[in-house]
């Protein structure tokens, strides 16, 4: 199953949007429940989702120090 989740998982008080995935808490507590199809066209909203997020995480996601990334 893909998933977006970059374990931030702190909400956007202005947006409603997660600041690591892009997602509302909604679609998060409902990601397992969403077929393929429900959760790609999430996955394909969520550039633009991000890009409103009005700040940023100050830390490194731990997807990201796993990967070897440092921003």
């Amino acid at each position: 199953m893909i998933s977006p989740c970059t374990l931030v998982c702190s909400i956007d008080m202005t947006t409603g949007y997660c600041f690591g995935c892009g997602r509302t808490r909604d679609e998060i507590a409902g990601w397992m429940d969403y077929t393929d199809g429900e959760r790609q066209v999430v996955m394909d909203a969520l550039p633009a989702r991000l890009d409103t997020v009005e700040r940023k995480p100050r830390r490194i996601t731990r997807r990201r120090q796993l990967a070897g990334k440092s921003a």
